[in-house]
């Protein structure tokens, strides 16, 4: 009995990296795009302001790169974890607009860019498996310290990026007797994961 020449662990590692980066992917080019029936860098930016994300157009320029760009580069099995970090921090300010509605999607929740974050942070930690283009390359973006690098700084930045949104929201609320307009999972319309 011979081996079989494919690695069953490395073609399941491509399917999935290529399956959520290409999700991701298209998710980012509606933002920056206006494809696939999104918003574009103009609707998106306004869209951003809604959610509390300021200044909008910053901000959808950081999300539509962080799934676009982390989204390709995972397809590609390139810089595989600074790739599934940059996706994951931008999952992040999806699911901080998402968690007012709950955990499930069907009502609006937070349910589906948590599960694409946290697949493209598994992703990255993984490593991209030999059918990529860190083994072509021989890892050369796919080091250790790349790998704690890009994780450390897309948990900081998500983290900056989703504190100073709830500051301002409650600032917001507090200047509006109480009424807040942080905007809802609603307000997306195609502007994040």
């Amino acid at each position: 009995m011979s081996a079989s020449p494919i690695n069953r662990r490395d073609l399941g590692l491509f399917v999935l990296r290529v399956g959520t980066g290409a999700v991701l992917a298209a998710h980012g080019t509606q933002k920056l795009l206006g494809w696939f029936g999104g918003g574009g860098l103009e609707g998106t930016s306004k869209a951003m302001e809604a959610m509390g994300f300021r200044p909008g157009r910053q901000s959808a320029v950081a999300a539509g790169l962080g799934e676009a760009g982390g989204g390709a580069l995972l397809m590609l099995g390139l810089a595989t974890p600074a790739a599934g970090a940059a996706a994951a921090g931008a999952m992040a300010g999806a699911v901080a607009v998402h968690a007012p509605a709950g955990f499930f999607n069907q009502s609006g929740g937070y349910e589906y860019p948590a599960f694409l974050g946290f697949t493209a942070a598994a992703i990255g930690v993984t490593g991209a498996g030999r059918y990529s283009l860190d083994h072509a390359t021989g890892h050369r973006f796919d080091q250790p310290w790349t790998l704690a690098g890009a994780f450390v700084g897309s948990a900081l930045a998500a983290a900056a990026v989703v504190g100073k949104r709830a500051k301002e929201q409650l600032a917001d609320a507090a200047g509006s007797d109480g009424g807040g307009s942080g905007g809802t999972a609603g307000d997306m319309a195609g502007a994040t994961g």
